[in-house]
């Protein structure tokens, strides 16, 4: 076999089972070793589209995505999707084309385009190092929870590999055994010290509240015993969202997605632990959720990643898990901590944002936001994964449309790029069949993302797609517009989504009032063989709430 084939034998063989990209001849033959040893290839129609496709596949599938793309510009195309997943510890291999001679003009520096957002570089730089070079990309991927750029030289891809058959199976025996490769066994377990203090923390606690993200959303069970013992409430990061869906404690999303209730409690305890969690400006509301003589405490993994964005009290290093049910363990009393009839009362009724009244600004030929949302929710199926973009709308499907369990909201905003939303919906659909993907767009990532939607027809998804469409990228001219700055570089004129999305062979419906969602009904009731997308013109009058937020932290 040659090197382009072997790779995608071992890769298939260390449990690959779906890659995207956009095939050159950089790696045709590499595409079609994945495709001859099982690997499903879904084809995107641009490499940015490919990257978040892999990376939402990877978030919510559980399993190492798998990304294949053409040398140099094949490579700067998906560029600001490998970005957000390097951001995001997303594991992930990229398989690039890659030539060395500099004066072709493909030549860019692929490690150093790596490097600048974080990605690990690799590189198989002869035939001979083709296997163990494979088996180490992936398993830094899984272990390390990182993006890793493998890159493969054009004349080296063609080489022949001697003793593949041997070789392979001595190589894949060894990562078998080791667990902590291909299971994802944590590395080093927990720090038993820490786990002590935080448990005397814990246990010395009036109330406390745990915050999980992304590194605690295997650990729901752990998380809930021990908040049991401590009586501690429970909220999560945005990219959590739904981890603890079904618990009369659940707070939902900490950060500038929070209810009015749920920021007041954080506010109110006096220990806050982050499970796998930044604590960053944005799941803290730069700060101002904690209180003034409030302990955080953080456990994470990564030890660099401890007091990153604030200052801790205790820092744990060790898997979320393991330090949970160690941390219960040392416990001996129960206490009620901030647990109370009147606290779970008011969950029940505040605890979120459809609880919380407002007045539906819908006319004029234009739908509130939140009122469409709200209509969204009503409808369709409680078995949903939404995924979200970026941009002025966000937080309306983010806060009000809800979803059953942490697999059930992919947001790829680490990055903060818009234009990501239908890509992430393609990869978290694939991840999860047994639901209905919902897509939230604005105008101005549906209009850069819009070639996937000819991927979305071609796959055959049922996917819903909701376009909040203000004719504008509407967080500058909330941003900007107050001060008398002109927006004629950010508005634009109206787009008629409907029919875009019918050249495509989509379904669709244009809502301007709560009644026109009955089109949305009906596509609901079958046979759902066409995606359907939905142009919602919204009303543009207000900022949201949050925006502020996000531009406090540029």
């Amino acid at each position: 076999m040659i090197v382009a084939q072997v790779v995608g034998k071992v890769l298939a063989e260390l449990g690959a089972e779906t890659a995207f990209g956009v095939v050159g001849s950089g790696n045709f033959h590499l595409t079609n070793a994945l495709v001859e040893h099982g690997v499903r290839f879904v084809a995107a129609r641009h490499e940015g589209g490919a990257a978040t496709m892999a990376d939402a596949y990877a978030r919510m599938s559980g399993r190492v995505g798998v990304l294949s793309v053409h040398q140099g510009p094949g490579l700067t195309n998906a560029m600001t999707g490998l970005a957000e997943a390097a951001k995001s510890r997303t594991p992930l291999v990229v398989l690039a084309g890659e030539v060395t001679d500099p004066r072709s003009n493909f030549h860019v520096d692929q490690d150093a385009l790596a490097r600048a957002v974080g990605a690990v570089p690799m590189r198989i730089g002869q035939a001979r190092d083709a296997i163990e070079g494979t088996v180490e990309a992936f398993a830094t991927a899984s272990r390390d929870r990182r993006t890793v750029l493998l890159n493969l030289p054009l004349d080296v891809q063609g080489e022949i590999v001697r003793g593949e058959g041997v070789i392979v199976a001595d190589l894949l025996a060894q990562v078998v055994h080791n667990a902590k490769v291909l299971a994802g066994t944590p590395v080093g377990g927990f720090d038993v010290p820490s786990a002590v203090l935080l448990a005397e923390l814990l246990a010395s606690a009036r109330r406390p509240v745990f915050v999980a993200g992304r590194g605690a959303r295997a650990a729901r069970a752990e998380l809930e015993e021990l908040a049991d013992r401590t009586g501690a409430l429970l909220a999560t990061s945005a990219v959590a969202r739904g981890l603890f869906r079904g618990s009369p404690w659940d707070l939902d999303v900490s950060g500038g997605f929070a209810t009015p209730l749920t920021a007041e409690l954080i506010r109110g305890a006096d220990v806050i632990v982050g499970w796998g969690c930044a604590l960053n400006m944005w799941t803290t509301r730069h700060g101002s959720l904690v209180g003034p003589d409030a302990k955080l405490a953080q456990v994470d993994l990564d030890t660099d990643a401890i007091g990153r964005h604030r200052s801790v009290h205790l820092g744990v290093t060790g898997d979320v898990g393991w330090t949970a049910r160690a941390t219960t363990a040392l416990i001996d009393t129960p206490g009620a901590g901030y647990r109370s009839p009147a606290v779970a009362a008011r969950i029940a009724t505040e605890g979120r944002w459809r609880q919380v009244p407002y007045s539906d600004e819908s006319g004029g030929g234009r739908i509130d936001p939140r009122t469409l949302t709200v209509g969204l929710d009503d409808l369709l199926p409680a078995e949903r994964v939404v995924a979200t973009d970026s941009g002025n709308f966000m937080g309306y499907p983010a806060m009000f449309l809800d979803v059953p369990d942490e697999n059930g909201f992919c947001f790829t905003q680490a990055f903060q790029s818009i234009g990501l939303g239908l890509a992430t919906a393609v990869g978290a659909a694939l991840a999860r069949p047994d639901r209905l993907p919902v897509a939230a767009l604005g105008d101005g990532g549906a209009l850069m993302g819009a070639a996937e939607l000819e991927t979305v027809v071609r796959l055959g998804l049922p996917m819903v797609i909701v376009v909040y469409d203000d004719e504008a990228y509407g967080a500058e001219v909330h941003h900007f517009g107050p001060a008398g700055h002109p927006l004629g570089t950010v508005t634009f004129p109206p787009a008629d989504f409907a029919a875009l999305a019918r050249g495509y062979g989509c379904a669709a419906v244009t809502v301007t009032r709560p009644e026109g969602l009955s089109g949305v009904a009906d596509w609901l009731k079958g046979p759902r063989d066409r995606p359907l997308l939905v142009h919602a013109k919204v009303t543009k009058d207000h900022a949201s709430w949050w925006l502020e937020e996000a531009f406090r932290g540029h």
